[in-house]
């Protein structure tokens, strides 16, 4: 077993880091996950939040939007919308795009489960992030989203079938 991975953050604009890493933690649609080398494939769908990665014993944090990831023969892909470190973000700009969002998500008199609250919502949760890797606290956010809306059949799954059994590892 290797003491690395490698680890990809892409988005639509490209290649935006590319490291050999000894451990990696992501947000997925179901919580947090952690990556170690040797790990058995995975393939799941990211959720905005924060990515860590370790590489030589120092710790380090990018935030990055919806996505996908997949972790294969010592591999990991994070596939994202969007992509920032500590070092590229202004907070101060990052604290008017949350004040803009909660404020017009205040205001907000339309369909809920429409695309102008997706993408309002989104909004909020990007600057929340930024800010969380900035180093400040959270705020309390009590608006959620998925973007995926996968039925089992859509996944050829048979239908009954749960998350919880698809992650069983398999009996000997």
């Amino acid at each position: 077993m290797a003491d690395q991975l490698h680890l990809e953050i892409v988005t639509p604009e490209g290649l935006r880091l590319s490291e050999q890493v000894n451990e990696l933690t992501a947000p997925s649609v179901a919580g947090e996950f952690g990556v170690l080398p040797g790990h058995l494939p995975v393939f799941c769908a990211l959720a905005t939040g924060i990515v860590s990665y370790v590489v030589r014993g120092e710790r380090h944090r990018v935030a990055v939007g919806p996505g996908f990831v997949e972790v294969a023969d010592d591999h990991a892909v994070l596939l994202t919308d969007r992509f920032m470190t500590k070092d590229a973000l202004d907070p101060v700009r990052v604290r008017l795009d949350l004040k803009h969002a909660d404020e017009k998500l205040d205001r907000f008199d339309g369909d809920p489960s429409g695309q102008e609250y997706l993408e309002l919502v989104e909004a909020e949760q990007w600057a929340a992030i930024q800010l969380e890797l900035h180093g400040d606290p959270p705020p309390p956010l009590a608006r959620t989203i998925s973007r995926l809306h996968i039925a089992p059949h859509d996944l050829g799954l048979a239908e009954g079938i749960t998350a919880d059994e698809i992650a069983e590892e398999p009996k000997s």
